[in-house]
């Protein structure tokens, strides 16, 4: 039976693309201009296109879903806060720290954090998932 510690911490990071960018605006139907037009996003405040906030979420699912708490595991809810865009070519690590885990209801609940090459925060929440009483077997 897997076991978690608060303070136990996972991280994984990829590179935001063009190719991210288009294939996520077609999965989700957000064809926002600020994420697609180059021309349209250049005169916003931001000055050129930035990512999709939930494609940077998604980096948090990928985190939770194969990492920590891993495999099994589903999420019950995620709290979201955007503090900095994303942009083409940034490389965006999420983060997640155990805050708490109870072993009863098997719901652990994470500090999950996104912050880009250069160490800036660009995404804060918590989430809780809901964790397996038996690993599956590989």
């Amino acid at each position: 039976m897997a076991t978690f510690a608060i303070g136990q911490k996972a991280s994984f990071s990829k590179t935001i693309t063009e190719s991210d960018i288009v294939q996520f605006a077609g999965l989700s139907g957000d064809f926002n201009p600020i994420h697609i037009d180059r021309e349209y996003a250049k005169e916003t405040r931001f000055g050129q296109r930035i990512a999709h906030g939930l494609l940077t979420t998604s980096l948090l699912s990928g985190l939770l879903g194969m990492h920590l708490p891993g495999k099994g595991s589903v999420y019950l809810s995620q709290t979201l806060r955007f503090v900095k865009p994303v942009l083409i070519g940034d490389t965006i690590t999420a983060h997640a720290e155990v805050l708490s885990f109870s072993e009863e209801k098997r719901v652990l609940t994470l500090k999950t954090d996104c912050f880009n090459q250069n160490g800036v925060l660009v995404l804060e929440g918590e989430a809780a998932m809901l964790v397996p009483r038996e690993e599956a077997s590989a």
